[in-house]
């Protein structure tokens, strides 16, 4: 007896698949319309950090004016055009610096202030225009090897970071006219790479652990102005005159007993900061002559007993040092509006 044959319903065949078909499709124009919504709000989520991006380019930034410079004591002019292409970055809750500014190589300077950051990316060395760099109060705790390839880098303020080395890369920059490592506390030697930064104008390593004044530091003929204070300077060099064309140095808050006659040669020295109470002995000529502005600050640079078994400096005693600085500058301005006689001034500090 043979099998029975089923015949089925094509026509309920044919409407079960056509309705799968369709359901299908539909589930199909939903993903495509979704992944459409996805792409337009990557778009515009791109659109506004490049319009946040374009904002970062002041036109016309209110700390740098057409006649001014960009430090008082650093003799920097700041082109005007350069004022157009400037990236600026503010505030402790930045941890890292964007990614978007991969994308604006163009800009000539940095201004990344009183943030979180701690790390400057390799990446940096993508902008070759750039000639300032200014890296104060963030966690910056080292320097990338690529700074060095930045040929055109005429100023770079990494003060108040938390640095213990700088890289000897840094040497490559051979246009750099100002260098601010002040107050990162870790710091106590720099490269004999940096012997290379002849057109440097003006350093500030105050705040520091120098025990000595580097030896590229005395190679550096340019130099102008050298902040040393607030370290643990037993002695200066007796190359100092080396320096011939410095003209402010200033060496308060040390531990020094002494000051080397070699000081006498500097020919263009006019500005000398020093801690007097320590000192036993200093070059006649110094405080005698009509030329140079001699301050002698009466404080104990070695403190009490009890500051002496105190932990080493800390981001309080950093703050301390800044506030200290702001009042030198501003005591040694009005030196110059007033036009005090320039023979030996005793201060206390």
């Amino acid at each position: 007896m043979k099998s029975p044959v089923v015949v089925y319903n094509l026509a309920l065949i044919q409407s079960l698949w056509e309705c799968r078909v369709r359901k299908y499709r539909e589930k199909q124009k939903k993903e495509e319309q979704r992944q459409e919504k996805s792409a337009l709000k990557k778009a515009f989520l791109r659109k506004s950090q490049l319009e946040v991006a374009d904002e970062l380019y002041h036109i016309h930034d209110k700390h740098f004016k057409s006649a001014e410079r960009t430090s008082p004591d650093s003799g920097i002019d700041v082109e005007a055009e350069d004022r157009n292409f400037i990236f600026e970055l503010n505030g402790e809750h930045h941890t890292e610096i964007p990614d978007y500014l991969k994308e604006m190589v163009n800009v000539r300077q940095w201004h990344i202030n009183r943030t979180s950051i701690q790390e400057i990316p390799g990446y940096i060395e993508m902008f070759q225009d750039l000639k300032v760099l200014q890296l104060s109060h963030n966690g910056i705790r080292e320097l990338p090897p690529e700074i060095g390839t930045l040929i055109n880098l005429r100023e770079l303020d990494v003060s108040y970071n938390r640095l213990s080395g700088v890289p000897p890369q840094l040497g490559d920059c051979e246009n750099l006219e100002k260098l601010d490592l002040a107050a990162n506390l870790d710091l106590w030697e720099l490269p004999f790479e940096l012997s290379n930064l002849k057109k440097l104008l003006y350093l500030d390593l105050a705040g520091n652990r120098f025990s000595s004044i580097p030896i590229c530091v005395l190679r550096m003929s340019s130099l102008q102005w050298l902040d040393i204070s607030s370290n643990k300077l037993k002695e200066l060099p007796q190359d100092i005159d080396r320096l011939e064309n410095l003209e402010s140095l200033f060496l308060q808050k040390n531990v020094m007993t002494y000051l080397p006659n070699s000081l006498s040669n500097l020919p263009k020295i006019s500005m000398l900061v020093v801690s007097g109470e320590s000192l036993v002995q200093i070059p006649t000529y110094i405080c005698s002559s009509p030329h140079i502005k001699y301050i002698s600050l009466l404080d104990n640079p070695l403190g009490s007993e009890e500051e002496k078994a105190q932990p080493d400096l800390e981001d309080e005693d950093a703050e301390e040092k800044e506030l200290e600085k702001e009042f030198m500058k501003a005591y040694l301005e009005s030196l110059k509006e007033r036009g005090m006689d320039t023979t030996a001034k005793k201060m206390w500090s």
